[in-house]
């Protein structure tokens, strides 16, 4: 069995275009900077433009901006309630096939 080498990546902010991910936060315009090809899917990134507010179950709800950092656990109950456009936010999973399951 082999395992295949990670690839070089590099995505630059000035030649990417923001999209909904359809089906799947289709509100949410994202980048996709190409780590998940780039580590044959141990691993998926993707940039997402605007300011969140999240509930995160057991913790309440916080207004996530620039600079901020959260970590969850998989299977952690949280959900998306207000956005805006006018920020960027960098999402890291690992492995590259989460999912997502609207309640």
């Amino acid at each position: 069995m082999s395992n295949p080498q990670p690839g070089f990546c590099l995505s630059r902010a000035e030649d990417v275009h923001f999209e909904p991910i359809h089906g799947y936060r289709d509100w949410l315009k994202i980048r996709d900077p190409g780590l998940s090809d780039a580590t044959h899917g141990a691993y998926d990134a993707w940039v997402t433009r605007g300011w969140v507010k999240m509930f995160y179950a057991g913790e309440g709800a916080f207004a996530l901006k620039a600079g901020d950092f959260v970590y969850h656990p998989p299977g952690h109950v949280h959900d998306f309630m207000e956005y805006s456009e006018d920020i960027e936010i960098f999402e890291l999973a690992s492995p590259a096939d989460h999912s997502c399951v609207d309640v």
